[in-house]
């Protein structure tokens, strides 16, 4: 290490803007963008006839195009997002107990194999008609 002063502290200075370049680069870089994860989960009913499994999930507020379900194994997958409507963006909220946001839930079903696969709306409640195959 020299003794001149002004050699050391030129290195000192070099080195604390290296390192400043570093975090600057590593704070600030592009973010990539990840999916969105699953905020809540919709309360389920999963009944069972002879022929039939009705899985029927509480969604008042979702818009069936916003909904997506899928057979993911020997799971029903639902899917979406419940938004607040673009008109209440700038109400003052004094209560709130709807969650928003993305939802997920993976329903288990019974044992088997299903055919013909049919979904509707019904008083806020989609309702996902799942006929087993014979």
């Amino acid at each position: 290490m020299s003794r001149n002063p002004s050699d050391w502290m030129w290195a000192d200075a070099l080195g604390m803007l290296a390192r400043a370049e570093r975090a600057h680069r590593h704070f600030f870089q592009p973010a990539i963008p990840q999916p969105r994860k699953a905020s809540w989960e919709p309360p389920v009913d999963v009944l069972e006839t002879e022929t039939e499994v009705f899985v029927i999930a509480a969604l008042p507020g979702v818009a069936m195009d916003q909904i997506e379900a899928a057979i993911d194994g020997a799971c029903l997958l639902l899917s979406g997002e419940r938004a607040v409507p673009a008109a209440l963006h700038n109400a003052v909220i004094h209560r709130m107990e709807l969650p928003q946001g993305r939802f997920e839930r993976r329903v288990p079903l019974p044992a088997g194999r299903y055919g013909a696969v049919t979904r509707q709306m019904w008083n806020g409640c989609l309702i996902v008609n799942l006929r087993k195959a014979l």
